[in-house]
């Protein structure tokens, strides 16, 4: 199944910045940390992180300070510097500082610690339950460890909390597909195309799940609705030939293909396809055609297409047919020595 309309989110992490309230030439935990505030907002984060380090040692809040030093090392991808710094805020705030805990498990993640970051997503989602992100990244997690129904679960409370979020839907959808349960992400997809009805890429993922049943008449017929809505896609109009030509439907596959090549008369990946199809179907003159129109756009699948036309053509003893064809194909790649040798064989 294509797998174009799935999203992915890279996990963030909170990014606060903790600064004192008040600010006296006497409080030297305060300006050190403002300073490296300071820096930090200028990227300079391993600057930032020796001011931060100070701060601390002169009695900065230590929850604080090192939450912002953890985000001075993610900045700088050094992840098992910034793991531990954001350990060291949870632990001075005995559990309860909730970004911390949350970039905890952004950090395990960016680690491949995924139980680690499942552990750490559900702890602060006891203490933050409607926090909407963090479902979407507990699935994420359990994605990687191959659990659907955990996926699935966490999906599905990311999706109570915000039902029109467009990359939940298509989250909760592509769990119940890998848990086979293709009849309720079909319902759920068709749900939310009737809420949204400007998202005709449901329409496209509809198709998607029904080719990935083999129901290729509905998932035409999907992608044809799609096309009804927002038409001249010629990406979807590949997609609804390859479905057709699937179908044993190869006439009308052509014709897409015709269609999508009229709007992109660039689109060699088309051309391609449309002479696969007639070469499947013995219509040599308009396999020629398209494989020469691949060849014209600098498709190296055409020099295949060419070649084969002329295999066919000696294969019927036309000699002379054969020659033609590769002549043409070494007009297009002339760097190809099999052509010429070739060439040279059939005229001895």
């Amino acid at each position: 199944m294509e797998r174009g309309v799935f999203v992915r989110w890279n996990h963030w992490i909170f990014i606060l910045i903790f600064s004192s309230p008040l600010v006296f030439a006497n409080q030297g935990p305060g300006v050190l940390l403002d300073r490296a505030n300071a820096l930090y907002q200028q990227s300079r984060f391993t600057q930032a992180i020796i001011l931060y380090q100070k701060a601390l040692l002169r009695g900065a809040d230590p929850v604080a300070v090192s939450f912002n030093i953890g985000n001075s090392y993610y900045q700088l991808e050094k992840y098992p510097e910034s793991l531990a710094a954001f350990r060291k805020s949870v632990d001075f705030s005995k559990g309860s500082f909730v970004p911390a805990i949350f970039n905890l498990a952004s950090v395990y993640f960016r680690l491949k610690l995924y139980p680690e970051s499942i552990a750490a997503y559900q702890r602060g989602l006891d203490i933050e339950p409607n926090h909407f992100s963090a479902w979407l990244f507990l699935g994420e997690a359990y994605h990687k460890i191959g659990d659907p129904v955990g996926a699935l679960r966490a999906f599905n409370k990311a999706y109570e909390l915000d039902p029109l979020d467009i990359s939940v839907i298509y989250q909760v959808s592509e769990a119940h597909i890998a848990l086979e349960e293709f009849e309720k992400a079909t319902d759920l997809v068709r749900k939310a195309f009737h809420q949204i009805p400007e998202e005709v890429d449901f329409l496209i993922y509809l198709g998607d799940i029904e080719r990935l049943q083999k129901n290729m008449d509905a998932a035409a017929s999907a992608y044809r609705e799609a096309l009804h809505l927002n038409p001249n896609q010629v990406d979807l109009l590949y997609k609804l030939a390859d479905v057709l030509a699937e179908n044993k439907q190869e006439y009308m596959a052509m014709e897409i293909l015709n269609e999508a090549l009229q709007i992109d008369s660039t689109y060699s990946d088309a051309a391609i396809f449309l002479g696969n199809l007639a070469y499947e179907l013995r219509w040599w003159e308009r396999a020629e055609e398209a494989y020469e129109q691949a060849a014209k756009l600098k498709n190296p699948e055409a020099l295949y297409g060419l070649k084969n036309l002329a295999y066919e053509a000696q294969h019927s003893k036309n000699t002379k047919e054969a020659l033609r064809l590769l002549k043409k194909t070494l007009f297009y790649y002339p760097q190809d020595a099999s052509i010429q040798a070739e060439i040279l064989n059939w005229n001895d």
